[in-house]
């Protein structure tokens, strides 16, 4: 495996800067998890490390975000604590990611709408700041969001002014840290620094305790017990946010250093990343937007930047883990709270109302779903919905355009034959892949629009390119209405392709001729109406002839 020096510089001050940004996060997801702060601390140690090394995304920053973390405080919450089960699932995550990449799902991944990515991420930021109103009060988090939200009247009837204070302070003082310190030392680290000072000194409120230190102990994989389908289930949930919230960092990381990641690369990374974590005793993580930004504006560019920060946050938990047991959990309270408003998608929010309603009612229901139901439906939900209403969008598109009246027409004589039979041939040109949404409409329209009169049907296919068995089933269904309205059915332009699967799936052509294009159907039923009309005039002459 290759290194890039080129930046060496650069890549070892965004790795210092990024694990300093890290590490009062790290501290504040691995509480949020109910694992503990040293497992958010070797989460990111794990995974920013193997993501780096064998990710597809140069400088980004991988460690515990607030997605992951979400799902681990509900398996936390529904296995009692079982560390064994919950490692088991963040493991099992870190195959299902090494999975998803070799199987190239990383190219999917990125479909998902914007409104659904808008709708859970703003979601879980909701879902963060509810189970910090508690501890800000000065009361220990219950599980769950509607656990949090139910006991909120007694921690608001009891609340522990001090511990307030000390969370909002901290929650100001990041907000207002000036940009330019920043440089020199992030905001979250400086209210950190400054919130366990104040504390330690002045005030009696609640702190992390002891914390472990040394290095990790090793935790091997359980597959037994009643709960396997739970860590199941999480695992594959884990898997999916954890890839999608990595691959939205990666087009970030991608417009900051007008490079392209590897999608399909970085999930392996993740994977690994993730895998070790849990064997280590780490919470799950991703792709990291605010630390990967960091890392970018202090001058990382690859790989090596991921791998210092890891090496930073190592020395900090091997010497100075006894001095983290004094932080005040307001302190961490007030952090997350940041962390939660800065993942609800606000740039959407203030500029939902001018765009189209649709997106604005499917964005609101995924992040319902994601604060009330769980994060797997309300992705799914919103996925489904989302591609419903783009198949019924392209499908009223494709059934608007299906008509093809002699104005549209590009040809002169195509236009003058139309317009000369305009109650004799009826002409519809179909564009573009024809999918199951239009078919349904497809007879219906026919019908409608074709005059009592007609003799001729013209179906013009030449700019479809594909027929599914439902557009199948719409033609057959058009031609038998044809046949039974003593209409001839004319069907023109069809590729290879669509000859071949329309002659296979209805048992032959359902027409009575076929042309090569437009033009050449319409002079062909030129010729036929034109000696239709001049053998009834004979006749007609005939006949009165002979009277």
């Amino acid at each position: 495996m290759k290194f890039d020096l080129s930046s060496l510089r650069g890549d070892i001050t965004g790795g210092i800067t990024a694990g300093v940004v890290a590490l009062p996060l790290a501290l504040a997801l691995g509480v949020a998890s109910g694992l503990g702060p040293i497992a958010g601390i070797y989460g990111a140690i794990m995974v920013g490390f193997f993501a780096a090394l064998f990710g597809g995304t140069g400088p980004q920053i991988s460690g515990p975000t607030g997605p992951m973390v979400v799902v681990l405080a509900g398996l936390f919450a529904s296995l009692s604590g079982d560390v064994a089960l919950i490692f088991t699932a963040v493991m099992l995550a870190g195959v299902f990611q090494i999975i998803f990449g070799v199987l190239g799902v990383g190219q999917y991944i990125r479909l998902v709408p914007y409104p659904v990515v808008s709708g859970f991420m703003s979601g879980i930021g909701v879902i963060i700041i509810i189970l910090q109103l508690s501890p800000l009060l000065g009361h220990d988090s219950p599980a769950g969001t509607l656990g949090a939200l139910a006991f909120l009247p007694d921690a608001l009837s009891d609340i522990h002014v001090s511990n307030l204070a000390l969370g909002l302070g901290t929650l100001a003082m990041v907000y207002a840290w000036p940009s330019a310190w920043g440089k020199y030392l992030p905001a979250p680290l400086a209210a950190l620094i400054v919130g366990t000072l104040l504390a330690y000194f002045t005030l009696q409120v609640p702190v992390l305790g002891e914390i472990p230190t040394g290095l990790p102990e090793l935790h091997l994989p359980v597959f037994s017990g009643d709960h396997m389908l739970l860590v199941v289930e999480a695992a594959i949930i884990l898997a999916i946010l954890g890839s999608i919230d990595s691959l939205l960092t990666s087009l970030v990381a991608d417009n900051m250093t007008r490079k392209r990641h590897h999608s399909n690369k970085e999930l392996i990374g993740q994977g690994v990343g993730n895998f070790f974590a849990g064997l280590m005793g780490g919470i799950a993580g991703a792709g990291a937007t605010m630390r990967t930004v960091v890392n970018v504006r202090s001058g990382g560019r690859t790989r090596i930047s991921g791998m210092t920060h890891s090496a930073v946050l190592l020395t900090i938990v091997l010497g100075l883990g006894s001095l983290a047991s004094n932080i005040p959990m307001a302190v961490l309270a007030g952090i997350l709270v940041k962390v939660g408003l800065d993942i609800v998608d606000w740039s959407y929010v203030k500029r939902a109302h001018q765009g189209p309603r649709w997106d604005l009612l499917l964005m609101v229901l995924v992040l319902v779903l994601t604060v009330f139901v769980d994060l797997i439906t309300a992705v799914a939900a919103g996925v489904v919905l989302a591609a419903l209403a783009f198949v019924k969008q392209v499908a009223q598109i494709q059934v608007a355009k299906l008509r093809n009246l002699p104005e549209y027409l590009d040809s002169p004589e195509d236009k003058a034959i139309l317009e000369r039979f305009s109650t004799e041939i009826a002409l519809f040109e179909f564009t573009g892949p024809l999918s199951f949404g239009a078919a349904a409409d497809l007879g219906h329209h026919v019908r409608e629009h074709c005059n009592p009169g007609s003799r001729i049907l013209i179906l013009d296919l030449s700019a479809v390119p594909s027929l599914d068995v439902s557009a199948i089933m719409a033609v057959e269904t058009i031609s038998q209405d044809a046949k039974s309205s003593g209409r001839s059915l004319y069907i023109s332009g069809m590729s290879d392709d669509v000859k071949k699967v329309l002659s296979d799936l209805s048992g032959g052509l359902p027409a009575d001729a076929v042309f090569a294009d437009r033009a050449e159907a319409l002079r062909h039923s030129e010729r036929l109406l034109t000696s239709s009309k001049n053998d009834q005039e004979s006749m007609h002459d005939g006949m009165l002839a002979s009277t």
